[in-house]
């Protein structure tokens, strides 16, 4: 359930304007997908209560940096 609840993350897609863009990329544009948050979620992975949460979190900026690659 925690795995499942780092989608929540996308909750900052509900700032931008269009909320969805087909072709703008998540990562570097939403705060939560920053590369300050991305930095941050690397460093909680080693510590030991939130490393489940920062794991999750880590494969969904993954997976969006996976859709960046298909869009170029």
């Amino acid at each position: 359930m925690i795995m499942t609840a780092t989608m929540l993350v996308d909750l900052d897609h509900l700032l931008a304007k269009p909320i969805f863009s087909a072709s703008r990329c998540s990562i570097g544009y939403h705060p939560l997908h920053s590369y300050f948050a991305i930095g941050t979620f690397i460093v909680l992975a080693f510590y030991g209560k939130t490393r489940i949460l920062a794991v999750g979190l880590l494969l969904h900026m993954l997976t969006d940096f996976i859709d960046r690659l298909w869009m170029e």
